[in-house]
């Protein structure tokens, strides 16, 4: 676990940095070129087209798609079954990716969510990242993240699996925003959010200061704490790293005083910052006891409707 934990850091080394200085060189031009300033898609270099596979992290049982939308793009995933089918638990994993690199870079995570918890993962790639057509807005990476669920939905091996959607910063406020669109389908068991914030606008004051009075014209809005507050029946997991340099700790404290689901469950860890909060020590012992305690005891009452 270790030696996987420092493969994704070294992975993820650049694409902090290289945030942080668009950050500082581009919060100027938040009105006209916000998207590429909140979905800096092409950082570090090759990201487009340099996507780490997962044979390359020791994952055996892999397919490598290419999903379409309604609107005409397709999306690069990888699907991901547990290599120890005796550990494997009833749960497939949709996993939301933060706002720069790709799904590649991710993949040591996959591997202990696949190898040590025995969970099916999803690995989606937004439109405009990697190998995936179009070029990312808010409104599209919903229909991705739709798109994404509905793929688990259909897939036959899949149907009346419990889905965990599982989201690290801008992959959190996906997370948020496509739960509360299907809560009512009564298949998400669960919902992982690490690292993210109230919504876009909120955070311009502090990721991009010079900026600050323009956050009223991002068009990019992202509202996760108003959106959040209507999710009210699926257990939520809080991972905050509280030296989180890009995300303030306390968006991810408001998310959780806004949450009205009956189960929400707050993990911190005093010392992880925006991108390896991750690799933080008891980090995935929360993710298996948030599995073992509600999602593997989810009502199979309501999945099941799914594999009929």
């Amino acid at each position: 676990m270790s030696s996987a934990m420092q493969a994704f850091l070294s992975y993820l080394r650049v694409p902090v940095l290289a945030s942080s200085g668009l950050a500082a060189v581009l919060s100027g031009l938040l009105y006209f070129k916000q998207n590429e300033i909140i979905y800096p898609r092409n950082v570090p270099a090759g990201a487009r087209t340099d996507v780490p596979r997962p044979s390359q992290f020791g994952i055996t049982d892999f397919e490598e798609l290419m999903i379409p939308t309604p609107d005409g793009e397709s999306l690069s995933a990888f699907f991901i079954r547990p290599s120890n089918k005796q550990l494997a638990r009833n749960t497939t994993l949709l996993m939301f990716h933060g706002n720069a690199g790709n799904i590649g870079y991710r993949l040591p995570i996959a591997r202990i969510l696949e190898e040590d918890m025995g969970c099916n993962v999803l690995m989606l790639q937004y439109r405009g990242y990697g190998l995936s057509t179009g070029t990312p807005n808010e409104k599209g990476l919903m229909i991705d993240a739709q798109t994404g669920l509905d793929y688990i939905r259909q897939r036959a091996e899949l149907r009346g699996t419990c889905i965990v959607l599982y989201g690290q910063s801008l992959g959190g406020a996906v997370s948020i925003g496509i739960a509360s669109r299907n809560q009512k389908e009564g298949d998400i068991a669960g919902i992982i959010l690490e690292n993210t914030f109230t919504s876009i606008r909120k955070l311009i004051p502090s990721a991009f200061p010079p900026a600050r009075y323009l956050a009223p014209l991002c068009h990019q809005i992202w509202p996760s704490e108003e959106t959040l507050s209507q999710i009210t029946n699926i257990p939520i997991l809080f991972l905050s790293g509280l030296k989180d340099e890009i995300v303030p700790p306390s968006h991810m404290a408001q998310l959780f005083r806004v949450c009205q689901s009956e189960v929400k469950v707050w993990r911190e860890f005093p010392n992880g910052s925006h991108n390896d909060t991750v690799a933080e020590p008891g980090y995935f012992d929360h993710i298996e006891g948030f599995l073992k305690q509600y999602v593997d005891r989810y009502p199979h009452s309501q999945s099941d409707k799914f594999g009929k």
